[in-house]
């Protein structure tokens, strides 16, 4: 049996249906996605928590660079050459705000100053 062609109306209307009918089912998909993303994350903040009041601290970056090191050398891969400790900056001491500097090489541009020169 030769099927009719369908005729423009019916057709315009069944590509609407189609889209709307996609539309719901990635809507569906995400919303599942982001709920399941929501439950790992309740659950990482769970664990988080625990680890924190049980007192587990972060590793000492020597621990973490030892582990670094283990890890290359079981691989063969290269070891980039550690920075060495930065030398630390001297502080400026602090001058206080009653200090005010009176030499005679500063100049004087206040509004009283100025008016009364151009006079």
């Amino acid at each position: 049996m030769a099927s009719e062609p369908e005729s423009a109306p019916a057709a315009f209307t069944r590509a609407g249906q189609d889209a709307v009918t996609f539309s719901r089912r990635v809507a569906g998909t995400a919303l599942a996605r982001s709920e399941r993303r929501r439950g790992e994350n309740r659950e990482l903040l769970k664990e988080f928590g625990r680890r924190r009041l049980s007192g587990a601290a972060e590793p000492a970056p020597s621990a973490v660079r030892g582990a670094a090191r283990r890890f290359r050398t079981a691989r063969g891969l290269p070891m980039p050459v550690e920075p060495a400790a930065p030398e630390p900056v001297p502080v400026r001491p602090k001058i206080s705000p009653e200090q005010t500097r009176t030499s005679e090489e500063d100049e004087d541009f206040s509004q009283s100053r100025i008016m009364s020169r151009d006079s």
